[in-house]
């Protein structure tokens, strides 16, 4: 089991350091595969998404993909979500947990596959 949490630990850093999400799938792997409970497989993403976001970052930052302006703001009210989101994670059921994160990923897929604005050059 150590080798497919390495291989799972590095198919979605690269899948998050282009952008795509890896982060969900992490939450995928971590509940479903490894036998996390939800609350701790909220933290660990949480504790992962850090390093792979900054070490996606400075490319980023290079090619000139990053309004400086809105992430500064974005960044501000992202953390402070985070404490909140934390802090009722943390005194919610596990069972309900689960539940919302299964509606956010069929929300998520219902938009992805018919509805919102594809990027120009998608």
């Amino acid at each position: 089991m150590p080798v497919l949490n390495l291989l799972a630990g590095l198919a979605t850093g690269v899948l998050s350091a282009f952008g795509i999400g890896g982060g969900t799938l992490l939450l995928l792997y971590l509940t479903f595969l490894a036998g996390f409970s939800q609350q701790t497989a909220q933290g660990i993403n949480l504790l992962y998404f850090l390093p792979t976001a900054g070490a996606s970052l400075p490319l980023h930052l290079k090619r000139g993909a990053v309004d400086r302006r809105l992430a500064l703001v974005g960044g501000v009210c992202g953390c402070a979500a985070a404490i909140g989101g934390s802090l009722l994670a943390s005194i919610l059921e596990p069972g309900f947990l689960r539940q919302c994160f299964g509606v956010y990923l069929i929300a998520t897929g219902c938009v992805t596959l018919f509805g919102g604005k594809r990027a120009s050059g998608q």
